[in-house]
C-alpha cells in the first residue's frame, strides 16, 4: 500500500467517525426536547426530512418549524441509534441506523415504544458533515402496556 492509499483509507475512517458524532449530536438534540435550534445547523440548505407517518419536510425553514413544535406531541424521546453502516464516497456518503426510542406520545400521555431505521444521506460542507436527508422508515410505534406483539401502532 502506498502513502496515497493509506491517507485515503485514514480519510475514509475520519469522516466515517465524523457522521457518527453528527448522528450523535441529532440524537441529542432530540433528546433533549427537540431543540431546533441545534438541529437545523446539522442540515444543509437543501435538506429533506421525512419521518413517515410523522411528516416529510423539505428546506431548513419546514423542518425548523417541525422540531420546534414536536416536542408538544412527543414530551419526552431518547434515540438510541445503533448497528450503523456509512459508506463514503469523497464528499458525499450515506447511512443506515437501527433506533429503538422509548418516548411518549402527549395525547393521553401514552409511554410507548418505537423502532425504526434511518436512511441518511450525508454531504461534506465546508470540511463539516451534514445531513442531506434524513428518512425514517418506521417498524413501529406501540404502547408500553400492550407491546408490539399486541398492537404494531398507537395509531390502531
Amino acid at each position: 500500500m502506498n502513502l496515497q492509499e493509506l491517507e485515503k483509507r485514514v480519510q475514509t475512517l475520519e469522516d466515517i467517525e465524523a457522521i457518527r458524532k453528527l448522528k450523535a449530536r441529532y440524537c441529542g438534540y432530540c433528546d433533549a426536547g427537540y431543540d431546533a435550534d441545534g438541529l437545523i445547523a446539522l442540515f444543509t440548505d437543501d435538506v429533506v426530512w421525512d419521518g413517515g407517518s410523522f411528516g416529510r419536510f423539505e428546506g431548513r425553514k419546514a423542518i425548523y418549524d417541525f422540531f420546534a413544535g414536536v416536542s408538544k406531541l412527543l414530551p419526552f424521546a431518547l434515540h438510541y441509534v445503533m448497528n450503523p453502516q456509512i459508506d463514503v464516497e469523497g464528499d458525499r456518503a450515506t447511512g443506515r441506523w437501527y433506533l429503538l426510542e422509548p418516548c411518549t406520545f402527549a395525547q393521553g400521555s401514552q409511554a410507548v415504544w418505537g423502532a425504526a431505521y434511518y436512511e441518511d444521506r450525508y454531504v461534506k460542507v465546508g470540511g463539516a458533515w451534514k445531513f442531506q436527508e434524513v428518512k425514517l422508515i418506521s417498524s413501529f410505534w406501540t404502547p408500553y402496556e400492550q407491546g408490539w406483539a399486541k398492537k404494531r401502532s398507537v395509531a390502531e
